[in-house]
């Protein structure tokens, strides 16, 4: 399993230590042993190595990594360049293009994002392969809930993007008063239909970044390989 390296290891240090963590440890440990399992090993916490603490804007808060082969790399609703767009991510693009005029890109490859502080975090950071919300409750979400906690502290504007009822569900945690809180349903073809169409998250997140004096996101994910 790889490791945080960078700011926020000194914040999260405290969860390694706990016993819940040493057995999730053994759990996945057993797991990537006996099992498939996603996303690889390295890319576990992905979400965390590419959006240092430090440089955090904005926070989109997924469940579980997609659970068929190739597509997991670590951050939330992302696959690899080469992999087909899940239904979820295809829906998500066509909010951003009605939201900001994005044009529809021809991969799923969310990286940008990630380096431009766009924390693109699971709530269960692994999974069995094609069994959806398998890893649920084996300590992962207490893991993650620290991570929201520490975000929820910090001193300096920030936009948390809770798509669904699972996300919703870390709110209660949000109670800092520099943040903004988004809601929707979920960008899923069973829920998006319900008020994720039209909620306009992209842009209402740049507004609250450039009133805060930050440099808004630049949302739109280039085609690969033309």
């Amino acid at each position: 399993m790889a490791a945080i390296s960078n700011d926020w290891l000194a914040p999260m240090s405290g969860e390694f230590k706990k016993p819940y963590y040493r057995k999730l440890y053994e759990t996945v440990k057993s797991e990537y042993a006996t099992t498939e399992v996603y996303p690889d090993p390295d890319d576990i916490f992905n979400a965390f190595a590419f959006t240092p603490l430090s440089k955090v804007k904005v926070v989109i808060l997924g469940q579980d990594p997609y659970h068929e082969p190739g597509q997991a790399h670590g951050l939330c609703f992302s696959v690899k360049p080469d992999v087909a767009i899940p239904p979820t991510l295809v829906n998500i693009y066509q909010e951003l293009k009605e939201d900001c005029g994005c044009y529809i890109p021809n991969n799923g490859y969310l990286k940008k994002w990630a380096d431009q502080g766009v924390l693109l975090l699971n709530t269960v950071l692994t999974v069995r392969a094609h069994a959806a919300n398998s890893h649920k409750n084996i300590g992962w979400e207490e893991f993650t809930d620290a991570a929201i906690r520490i975000l929820n502290e910090q001193d300096r504007p920030m936009v948390f993007i809770l798509w669904g009822r699972p996300a919703q569900m870390k709110e209660a945690m949000l109670n800092n008063p520099e943040h903004l809180i988004l809601e929707s349903p979920h960008p899923s073809p069973l829920s998006a239909y319900r008020g994720f169409f039209g909620s306009r998250p992209f842009s209402k997140t740049n507004k609250f970044l450039i009133a805060h004096g930050l440099a808004p996101i630049d949302w739109q994910i280039e085609n690969v390989g033309e």
